[in-house]
C-alpha cells in the first residue's frame, strides 16, 4: 500500500474517531484520538500476542514507510505553526514580550540541562551507563512546549489573556532556540567536528534570526499579494502559498522554517487580515485555517497514538519512562518558577498562572519527531540489545502520551479557577 493511501485511512480513522466522540465521549478532538489510537495499538499488540490475528508488524511497517519525522518537520509542520501565528493577537503579544522570551530562552535552557543532569544521575543510581551527553540531548528536545499541542487543546480553553498570551507565545517561539540546543549537542554526540562558541552563535542567527526575518519579508511579500487582489478565492488560495513553498524555501536556504511560519502568521492575521482581505476574505480566513489544522491535527495525533506500534520495550524502558515522566514535571515547574520571581518584581500575575503554565506544557509530535532522528545502533545495554535511540524513543514517547492525555484532560479546572479569579478581582 502506498504512503498516500495509508495516510489517507488515517485521515479516515482519526474522522470517525473524531465523530464519535463527538457523539458520545465529548472529550477534545485531539486528546479523544490520540487516546483511540492508543487503544487500536494495544488492541493489536494484544491480539497477536495471544494468536488471534496478527497485524502488529503489518502496521508497524506502513507506519514505517511515512516515516514521521520528515511527515512533520518537513511537511505539515509549516502548515500547523502558520495557522497558530494567524491566531494570535499583536497588542496581547506586545504586552508580554519579555515574559515569552525568557520563558522561551532562559527557561528552556534551564530545562534542558536540568534534566540531563538529573537523568543521567539516577541512571548512575541504577546501573544504566547512559552517557551525559545522551541525557542532555533527550533534555533539550523535551524542553520546547510543542505549539502544535499547547494549540490544539490549551489555546481552545479560553485562558485568561496574560496566562494564554505567554503560554501560546512561548510555545510559538521557543523551537527556534531549542533547535540550536538540540543540534549543538547532537553534533557534540555524533558529528565529526566538535562545535565552537562562534559556531553556535553562528547557527543561532542563521536559523533563529534568519528564521525571523524570513518571515517578515514572507509576511510582506504575500500581505502584497494578496492586496493586489479582490477575488475571494484567490485570497484564501495565496494564503496557503505560505506554509507550503514559503516553509520549503526557508529549509533551502538554512533558516528556521517554524519561526517563518509563526512570524509571517502573525503578519497576516493582525495586518493583512483588515487592509488586504475583502470582506467576505475576512469572514472565511478564520474558518478555512480552522478546517486545514483540524484535520492535519486529526492526522498527526493519530500518528503519535499509533507510534507505539514502531517501539520495542524493554525493562529498562520501562523504568526509564517511569522516571522520565516526573522529572520533566519538576523541571518545568523549577522553570516557570524562577522565571515568575524575577516577573513578579515588576508586575502582578494571576496566582494560578505558575500552575497553568507548568500543566499546560505539553509536548507533542515535535520531540517524538526530533527523538526519531536519533540515529540508530549506539548500544547501550548489549546483552539486550538496547541502544540510545530506543531509551531517548521511549522516554519521550512516555512524556509525549502522558502530556496529551492527562496533562491535557486536567487542566480545564485549573483554567476554570483562574477565569474565576480574574472575575472576582478586576
Amino acid at each position: 500500500m502506498s504512503v498516500y493511501s495509508t495516510l489517507c485511512f488515517l485521515a479516515a480513522a482519526a474522522m470517525i474517531i473524531a465523530f464519535i466522540n463527538s457523539k458520545i465521549g465529548k472529550m477534545q478532538t485531539t486528546i479523544a484520538i490520540t487516546a483511540g489510537a492508543l487503544i487500536l495499538s494495544l488492541g493489536i499488540v494484544i491480539a497477536g500476542q495471544n494468536g488471534w490475528f496478527h497485524l502488529e508488524e503489518i502496521a508497524a511497517s506502513q507506519l514505517g514507510e511515512i516515516n514521521f519525522e520528515s511527515f512533520l518537520l518537513k511537511g505539515i509542520l509549516g502548515f500547523l505553526l502558520f495557522a497558530g501565528g494567524l491566531g494570535i493577537k499583536l497588542p496581547n503579544l506586545e504586552d508580554q514580550k519579555w515574559e515569552i522570551t525568557v520563558l522561551a530562552l532562559a527557561a528552556t535552557l534551564f530545562s534542558t540541562f536540568f534534566i540531563g543532569f538529573s537523568l543521567w544521575g539516577m541512571c548512575q543510581l541504577i546501573g544504566i551507563d547512559f552517557d551525559l551527553i545522551y541525557c542532555l540531548i533527550f533534555g533539550s528536545l523535551i524542553s520546547p512546549t510543542d505549539p502544535i499541542a499547547v494549540l490544539a487543546i490549551v489555546k481552545k480553553l479560553n485562558a485568561p489573556r496574560r496566562i494564554s498570551t505567554q503560554i501560546e507565545g512561548e510555545s510559538l517561539f521557543n523551537d527556534g532556540f531549542g533547535l540550536v540546543i538540540f543540534v549543538t549537542l547532537f553534533t557534540i554526540a555524533f558529528g565529526n567536528e566538535a562545535p565552537t562558541v562562534l559556531g553556535v552563535g553562528q547557527l543561532f542567527i542563521q536559523e533563529a534570526i534568519g528564521g525571523i526575518a524570513y518571515g517578515f519579508f514572507l509576511g510582506l511579500l504575500f500581505h502584497y499579494l494578496i492586496s493586489a487582489t479582490d477575488d475571494h478565492s484567490m485570497e484564501l488560495l495565496l494564503t496557503i502559498g505560505v506554509p507550503t513553498a514559503g516553509y520549503v524555501f526557508a529549509d533551502l536556504i538554512h533558516v528556521s522554517g517554524p519561526l517563518a511560519m509563526v512570524v509571517s502568521g502573525i503578519m497576516i492575521g493582525n495586518w493583512t487580515r483588515f487592509i488586504g482581505f475583502s470582506k467576505e476574505s475576512e469572514d472565511h480566513l478564520d474558518h478555512f485555517w480552522e478546517l486545514v489544522d483540524e484535520f492535519l491535527n486529526g492526522v498527526l495525533f493519530l500518528l503519535i497514538g499509533l507510534s507505539m506500534l514502531q517501539f520495542s520495550f524493554h525493562e529498562e524502558d520501562w523504568i526509564l519512562m517511569v522516571i522520565a515522566v516526573p522529572l520533566v514535571l519538576l523541571s518545568r515547574f523549577l522553570s516557570i518558577q524562577l522565571s515568575y520571581f524575577g516577573f513578579q518584581r515588576y508586575r502582578d500575575y494571576n496566582p494560578h498562572s505558575v500552575k497553568i503554565l507548568t500543566w499546560g506544557g505539553l509536548r507533542g509530535g515535535l520531540a517524538l519527531a526530533m527523538a526519531m532522528a536519533i540515529p540508530a545502533g549506539i548500544i547501550v545495554i548489549p546483552e539486550k540489545n538496547i541502544d540510545v535511540r530506543e531509551m531517548i524513543l521511549v522516554m519521550t514517547y512516555a512524556v509525549v502520551v502522558f502530556s496529551i492525555l492527562i496533562q491535557g484532560s486536567t487542566i480545564t479546572p485549573m483554567i476554570q479557577k483562574a477565569k474565576q479569579w480574574e472575575a472576582e478581582n478586576k
